[in-house]
């Protein structure tokens, strides 16, 4: 990797207990132009005793670990490093665990059946502020959803296109995907979401996707 590149580099941590799953997703990230898997862990418990010292950009976690699940996992390590982004890979496609994953703070859910170029399009994604659902996962999260009945509106005084902006986004497509949708750039998908962050009053596009769906 040249020196040029490695400041650029997406750190990433692997969180997976079938050792043999785990070295092929780590084979593939770091086989990845621009990724470099920097820790490898079996267990919640051992996740969270060593990332805090790794502070990697991305963590791909299981849902399905031995002891403490991915979902708890995820909830306590985003108290231990906010800036750390989530990645939720798991056979587990029911809306139950895709809810309780996300509001844990993990800002992606894929399935482990993805290619390794989706897996690495994902990581990418979420580095940048994306929060990648594959297309199953976002069906999934809109039909939840329409099944309930709306909540009160939280407030939020949203222009037109930033509503257009959160709906792209609760769909689960990714930050150029909206920008071409809309036919705008990234950078302006960017600032659209920054501004729906404020006026909505949280911090991630995960918070702001459930807030809008409750509503």
């Amino acid at each position: 990797m040249g020196v040029g590149v490695e400041p650029e580099m997406i750190r990433v941590s692997v969180v997976e207990d079938v050792p043999g799953v785990r070295e092929n997703i780590v084979h593939f990230l770091d086989e990845a132009e621009g990724i470099e898997c920097v820790s490898q862990h079996g267990s919640a418990e051992e996740a969270l005793r060593d990332l805090p010292g790794v502070r990697p950009d991305v963590v791909v976690m299981d849902i399905q670990l031995p002891e403490m699940s991915g979902i708890d996992c995820v909830r306590r390590l985003k108290a231990l490093l906010p800036g750390t982004q989530v990645l939720m890979l798991t056979v587990y496609e029911d809306s139950d665990r895709i809810f309780k994953a996300l509001l844990a703070g993990a800002s992606g859910y894929l399935l482990k059946s993805v290619s390794s170029e989706e897996l690495i399009a994902a990581v990418r994604d979420i580095k940048i502020g994306g929060s990648p659902l594959n297309s199953l996962i976002a069906r999934k999260v809109v039909q939840f959803f329409q099944t309930r009945p709306p909540a009160a509106d939280p407030g939020a005084q949203l222009s037109s296109r930033e509503e257009e902006v959160l709906v792209l986004l609760a769909k689960g497509l990714l930050y150029k995907q909206i920008a071409e949708t809309l036919g705008v750039t990234m950078d302006t998908i960017r600032k659209h979401c920054h501004h729906i962050y404020e006026k909505m009053h949280v911090s991630s596009r995960t918070e702001a996707v459930v807030r809008y769906l409750e509503r």
